[in-house]
C-alpha cells in the first residue's frame, strides 16, 4: 500500500492510498512501468476524483493560482487541448460558462491534432493541426475582432526517441504558438507554454522578451520529478512595436 500527501492548493492536504499492482504479468516492461507510475500518481486519482480529464489539469491550476493567468471574461486559446483538462479549467476561470454571476463571460478556444471530446462552454476544434495555416485562420474567424488575453500551450510532439530531433520539433511549436500570439493577444496578455529542456530554450525566452515585459521558466509540482519539462511563462504583451 502506498500513501501520498498531496496540497489543494490553498486547502488542507489531502491523503491518498493507491495500490500498486503485484501481476503484470505478460505486459511489456513499459506498460508494467507505466501502469505503476499512474496508480502510484496522486495527482491521477485526484483528477478522477474531479472529473477532471486528465492530471495535467494539476500544473494549469497551480500556474494559474500563483500568477492569475486566466481571469473573467478573458479569451483563452488553449494548444494542444486534447484530452481537454486545461480547456476545462480555463472555462471555469474565465467564466465562460456563466458560474460567477455577476462577472464578465470569457470565450475559450481548443485545438488539438487529436480528437477532442465536447466540453460545455468552450469552442473546440479537433483533429486540427495548429501548424496549418488554415487552422488559425478558423480560430481567427471565431473570435472576430476580439483578441486574445491568454494563450496556453501544453503542446509536445512525438517523442522519435532521436535527443536533438525531439528538442527541435517542440522548438518549432513553441515558435509557432509565439507568432499566433503576437498577432493575436491584447495589450498586457500572457503566454504559457511547455518546453524541454535543452540548449536552444535560452535563445527562445530571449525572443519572446522582445513581446513580453516578463519571462522566467516555470516548474508546477504536478510535474513529474524525472520529466524533463517546463513552461515558459510570458506576462505583459507589449506588442510588435515598443
Amino acid at each position: 500500500m502506498l500513501v501520498r500527501k498531496i496540497s489543494t492548493f490553498g486547502g488542507a492536504a489531502k491523503t491518498f492510498s493507491k495500490v500498486v499492482p503485484n501481476n503484470l504479468k505478460g505486459k511489456s516492461k513499459s506498460s508494467q512501468e507505466w501502469l505503476t507510475r499512474q496508480l502510484r500518481d496522486p495527482y491521477v486519482e485526484r483528477a478522477k476524483m474531479m472529473n477532471y480529464r486528465c492530471r495535467s489539469a494539476f500544473k494549469l491550476l497551480e500556474l494559474d493560482q500563483k500568477y492569475g493567468l486566466i481571469k473573467p471574461g478573458y479569451t483563452v486559446i488553449d494548444c494542444g487541448a486534447a484530452p481537454g483538462s486545461w480547456t476545462q479549467i480555463a472555462v471555469k476561470q474565465a467564466n465562460a460558462d456563466g458560474s460567477m454571476p455577476g462577472k464578465p463571460k470569457g470565450t475559450v478556444v481548443g485545438v488539438d491534432l487529436l480528437q477532442i471530446y465536447p466540453i460545455e462552454h468552450a469552442i473546440l476544434f479537433g483533429n486540427s493541426d495548429f501548424l496549418r495555416k488554415e487552422t488559425q485562420d478558423k480560430i481567427r474567424t471565431t473570435l472576430g475582432d476580439r483578441r486574445v488575453d491568454c494563450v496556453l500551450s501544453d503542446m509536445a510532439p512525438n517523442a522519435t526517441g532521436v535527443r536533438s530531433l525531439d528538442q527541435e520539433n517542440i522548438t518549432t511549436l513553441c515558435y509557432s504558438v509565439l507568432r499566433f500570439a503576437i498577432l493575436m493577444s491584447t495589450p498586457n496578455a500572457s503566454l504559457l507554454m511547455k518546453v524541454w529542456d535543452n540548449g536552444d530554450v535560452p535563445k527562445l525566452e530571449k525572443s519572446i522578451l522582445e513581446y513580453y515585459q516578463t519571462v522566467k521558466r516555470v516548474k508546477p509540482r504536478a510535474s513529474r520529478d524525472d520529466s524533463a519539462e517546463n513552461f515558459i511563462l510570458a506576462r505583459g504583451f507589449v506588442g510588435i512595436e515598443r
